[in-house]
Order: C-alpha cells, then sequence, then structure tokens
C-alpha cells in the first residue's frame, strides 16, 4: 500500500487543493482519485485566477459566455461550476459509497461578501440551486459576520465548506454555527443530515513567524495549534449535545486541515501531512504536495486526542513574545483580504481575455 492509501486507511481524506479544466480533459484528476486515493477537492479565488490565467484551456468557454451577454462574476460563475459539476460527478462514487460523507468539491462565495451575512447567504443558496449537484459544498469563511451566515445555509440544507478558519476558537465558532443550524431544522422537523466542513488553515502560521520565533521553534506553531483544534473537535464529538444530534440521524461537520504545503523549502515538503495524520479528518492538498507525499511521504502515528505537546509548545511561543489569539484574528482578516484581491485579479483577467478574443475573433471576419 502507497503513502495516501495508508492515510486513507488511517480514517483520513486526501482532497486536491486545486481544480484546472486541464487536469480535467487530459484525465489527471481521475488518474489522482485511483492512484492516490484522493477522494474530494477544494477551489477558491486565487486556484482559479491561476488557471484561468495559464494558457488557452477557459478561452473558448469566456468567448462563448462573453458572447451571450454575460460579464464579471456571472460569467466567472458559470465557467467554474463547469469544472466542479465534472469533477462532482468523478467523485460521485465516493459520495454514494459513503453515504454523503466524503467525495465532495466546493466553490467559493464571493470574498467581497466577507462583511455581508444576508449576500452571503443569498449567494450560497443561488450556487447551491445553480450547482445542481448534491456533492458540491458552498464555501464560506468563518469571519463573524459569515458565522449567522452559516447557520442559516445550514437550516436551509446547504452543505458548507466554512472556510478561513485559523485558531481553535474560530473553529469552535463555525463548529457552533453548525450545531445550531441542525438544531434548528430538528426543531422544524427537517432532515437534521446536512454536510459540513470545518477549514483549519496551518502553513500561514508558521509563515507569519518566521522572523519572530526562536530558531528551535520553527514550523511548530501551525501544527501545535493543529493539535490543539483537533482536541477541540474530538471533545465536541464526544459532547452529549453532539451524541444527541448524533442519534436523532445528524452527520458530523469533519475537520478539515487546509493550507498543507510547506512554505519553509528548509523543512521537508511533507511536513504538514505527516504530522496532521488523523482519522475521521480531511487533508486538501496542493498538487505539489500530493504527489511529494506519494512519493516519499511516510504515516509516522496519529495526532494525540488530548491535544500532544501543543499547550507546551503554545507556552513558548506566548514567552517568546506571540499573542497566538491576536495572530489568528489578523490572519484570518489578512486571508479574506487576499481572496479578494485574486477575486478582483481574476475578473480583471477574464475581461481582458474577453476583450482580446472579441478583438480576434472581429480581425477573423
Amino acid at each position: 500500500m502507497n503513502a495516501t492509501g495508508r492515510l486513507r486507511a488511517l480514517g483520513q481524506s486526501l482532497w486536491l487543493d486545486n481544480i484546472t479544466r486541464t487536469i480535467l480533459d487530459d484525465g489527471t484528476l481521475a488518474r489522482y482519485i485511483g492512484e492516490f486515493s484522493v477522494t474530494g477537492l477544494t477551489s477558491n479565488p486565487t486556484i482559479f485566477d491561476e488557471a484561468i490565467g495559464k494558457g488557452a484551456a477557459y478561452d473558448a468557454g469566456i468567448e462563448e459566455k462573453a458572447a451571450r451577454g454575460l460579464a464579471g462574476e456571472a460569467l466567472f460563475t458559470e465557467l467554474a461550476l463547469e469544472d466542479l459539476r465534472r469533477a462532482a460527478d468523478l467523485f460521485r462514487p465516493v459520495w454514494d459509497a459513503t453515504d454523503g460523507r466524503d467525495g465532495y468539491v466546493s466553490m467559493e462565495v464571493s470574498p467581497l461578501l466577507a462583511s455581508d451575512t444576508q449576500g452571503t447567504i443569498d449567494a450560497a443558496l443561488r450556487i447551491c440551486r445553480d450547482a445542481d449537484r448534491p456533492n458540491l459544498f458552498v464555501k464560506i469563511p468563518g469571519t463573524p459576520e459569515g458565522v449567522p451566515a452559516i447557520e442559516a445555509a445550514i437550516f436551509a440544507g446547504v452543505p458548507v465548506n466554512v472556510t478561513l478558519l485559523f485558531s481553535r476558537n474560530q473553529y469552535l465558532a463555525a463548529a457552533e454555527a453548525y450545531l445550531r443550524g441542525i438544531e434548528r431544522r430538528l426543531e422544524g422537523k427537517l432532515d437534521p443530515r446536512i454536510a459540513s466542513v470545518a477549514s483549519v488553515f496551518v502553513s500561514r502560521w508558521d509563515r507569519a513567524v518566521v522572523d519572530k520565533a526562536p530558531k528551535d521553534l520553527q514550523n511548530k506553531l501551525g501544527i501545535a495549534v493543529g493539535e490543539q483544534t483537533y482536541l477541540a473537535y474530538r471533545t465536541l464529538l464526544a459532547s452529549p449535545r453532539w451524541l444527541a444530534l448524533s442519534a436523532a440521524g445528524a452527520s458530523p461537520q469533519r475537520l478539515l486541515w487546509a493550507s498543507t504545503g510547506t512554505k519553509d523549502p528548509a523543512a521537508p515538503d511533507t511536513l504538514y501531512v505527516e504530522a496532521l495524520a488523523a482519522p475521521d479528518t480531511i487533508n486538501t492538498l496542493p498538487e505539489k504536495t500530493l504527489l511529494a507525499f506519494a512519493d516519499h511521504g511516510s504515516l509516522k502515528g496519529s495526532l494525540a486526542a488530548d491535544g500532544g505537546e501543543s499547550g507546551v509548545v503554545l507556552a513558548r511561543f506566548a514567552a517568546a513574545g506571540i499573542d497566538v489569539d491576536a495572530l489568528g484574528t489578523t490572519l484570518q482578516r489578512d486571508g479574506a483580504a487576499a481572496f479578494v484581491k485574486s477575486w478582483d485579479d481574476l475578473l480583471a483577467k477574464i475581461a481582458s481575455k474577453g476583450a482580446l478574443l472579441a478583438r480576434a475573433a472581429a480581425v477573423a471576419l
């Protein structure tokens, strides 16, 4: 059994943190499913910005949609959903075999809505309807403004991937929103089986403190925060509140590790994959990291359900003058801003390509 297969056997799902029309067209995604046990994927504005900007894979789609009068967000949404429906269909056998627990793709609401609760709810419902796939998550940021939208979307029956979580407390706020949404469905005599994942970003912690942490603490903060969050996750799943919901038929909101590509060139390229191996979780991997782990990764055990050494490590960061709680807030705010920039770049790129293709078509006539 290869390394990715061993993670799968441990109980951790491996998702690809990437989607392009090219990997759909040339069979790469299908190969990853078959060879590397990949059972889902995620997307975000940065991923689509890079995919559309490279090569001509999306040119025909942009040209056709622009000719129909589409532009901006509407044009992008159609492009993205075309890809995501195809990917969702590839993962549908997994979704069926796991009774809706695995086999998902994700589409993010516009990052411009990060501070607009009602706008986020409306966008989530629209994406879910237009996608027309049961195994598509709508990504909603776990910002303070996003938390009520998460609850409302779950109550409305929308599968939600909560994104931009960095700390234990941010995870718990997202989990609380999920629980409230499910409880409201039960009160309304609705089916409580609404899938959700909570995506905790890891490597950005270490990049943020690279010039501030003592040398022996380099590349340890993200893992410590992950261990602390995993403890909170296991504690929640053992709580009377969750056990009551589970008995009523609800499915657990799974913990997902995001941003698990190593940023430090001096660190092992499989660092976060190996450190965050744990049952009942998901690791969404950049393509480069997936290939590296498949090639030379190893499974060294599972995360400790009691938080391991995270308390000691976090205390050392505090002693070094690093306010982890404040940094988590900053990382979430900066992450939301980065997605807005990628979104703006993406729409500008689509507009530029559309204009260029229109001019070329006019010349050809």
